[in-house]
């Protein structure tokens, strides 16, 4: 087999303690579903999932040494990122209910949020990090292609991802949606989900300490 059966039990104990962990994309579900509803909430975390598959395949094919190897490109990843994020917290800001409301439930709105949660993971360059430094742990060499391991582990870390923040994305968005039917608290879902962008954009910006 492929991945050691003991090894991937580890594994999926280990992407459960990481995807309960709160964190930028957590957080980002957890706004657009207070902010959107299920809906938002639910193709938030399908695009963090499509972000994620990304970041595993170019960790398959060693592009992401190039954050480890290069400061520059880190960090120029690093601002598009808090731009980006910066971005959709003016929208939220300054954007009316009908662009943010949970009524609006037009295809193309489902669009917008699919690949703003998608770019806002792909963006952060610390994702690309943590499948470099947190992927090779569970690879061994010696049981076949380095490539396809990487393709299973990242495999099954999204179906945990979307077992989690899908239940996050539930529940959170039938607060939104709860919300969403007092006109009175419309302001306030708005309000709160561009609160948490402009966070998550100072988040990427503060370097951690090592």
């Amino acid at each position: 087999m492929i991945v050691d059966p003991t090894l991937l039990g580890v594994f999926v104990l280990a992407c459960l303690a990481l995807t309960l962990t709160p964190g930028p994309d957590m957080m980002y579900v957890m706004s657009r579903s207070i902010g959107q509803g299920r809906t938002a909430g639910l193709l938030s975390v399908l695009g963090v999932i499509a972000g994620s598959s990304v970041h595993a395949l170019a960790a398959g094919l060693g592009l992401s040494k190039i954050f480890a190897w290069s400061p520059l490109a880190y960090d120029i990843l690093r601002y598009a990122g808090a731009v980006y994020l910066a971005w959709l917290a003016w929208r939220a800001f300054t954007a009316g209910d009908a662009y943010f409301g949970v009524s609006a439930r037009a295809p193309a709105l489902w669009r917008t949020i699919f690949s703003q949660a998608m770019l806002s993971n792909l963006l952060n360059p610390k994702v690309a990090l943590f499948y470099l430094s947190f992927l090779p742990q569970f690879i061994r060499p010696e049981a076949g292609s380095v490539a396809v391991q990487i393709f299973v582990l990242a495999l099954v870390l999204n179906l945990v991802t979307l077992v989690v923040k899908g239940l996050v994305a539930l529940f959170a968005g039938g607060m939104g949606d709860w919300l969403a039917a007092r006109p009175r608290f419309r302001r306030w879902q708005r309000w709160f989900m561009g609160s948490v962008m402009a966070a998550l954009a100072i988040r990427i910006l503060v370097p951690e300490k090592r």
